[in-house]
């Protein structure tokens, strides 16, 4: 089975009176099935509703708040979908790897086709 990454946000709070969201719980889970690696954390916001690019608690989209997150993850000069990318290959290397070490053993015992 394809390995498969899964971005999502699980929670945030916002100010009620200017819909300022200031901390966005998220998660992101990577499986084939059977095996699975998980991440996830919390990010700080700073609202400023009188930005151009403000969107008030409820008009954000969910990729609106992933955006966020990506652009939290950068290292260096890495662009947000550069940061997206290497935290899923990350992933994705571990499930890998759990992956190769179940097909390099077996289990049961040797008298069992006797």
């Amino acid at each position: 089975m394809a390995i498969t990454t899964k971005w999502s946000i699980k929670d945030m709070m916002h100010k009620d009176s200017d819909g300022g969201v200031f901390l966005v719980y998220w998660s992101l889970i990577t499986t084939d099935g059977t095996y699975s690696a998980q991440g996830g954390g919390k990010l700080k916001c700073t609202a400023n509703p009188t930005a151009s690019d403000f969107i008030p608690y409820a008009d954000l989209k969910e990729n609106d708040v992933l955006g966020w997150v990506y652009d939290s993850l950068k290292e260096g000069d890495e662009t947000a979908a550069e940061a997206k990318a290497r935290v899923e290959t990350k992933n994705t290397a571990k499930v890998q790897s759990q992956i190769d070490r179940a097909a390099a053993n077996s289990n049961g015992v040797p008298w069992a086709a006797e």
